[in-house]
């Protein structure tokens, strides 16, 4: 099935779709994405994740279509960190 991922940075922004197994899991299309070899930031851990704007648990599965989103932390001066 086809579904995306997305992350975003104030100086990047990538969206990917990709194709899954049926069953595969938000953790899973985040893995395969790729989008934690290029931001190797992303601790999954620590940041929430979500399907379409709606938080969202790792072990979730998605649905064909689904955008799987990983997000920053909000933080006041996150912009100036970001340009380290």
């Amino acid at each position: 099935m086809i579904v995306s991922a997305a992350f975003a940075k104030p100086t990047v922004q990538v969206w990917r779709n990709l194709d899954v197994p049926d069953g595969a899991t938000v953790r899973e299309v985040i893995e395969r994405s790729g989008l934690l070899d290029q931001f190797p930031e992303i601790d999954l851990a620590t940041h929430k994740v979500g399907i379409f704007g709606a938080l969202a648990k790792l072990d979730k599965p998605v649905k064909p279509g689904d955008r799987v989103e990983v997000y920053r932390p909000i933080h006041p001066d996150a912009e100036l960190l970001d340009r380290r």
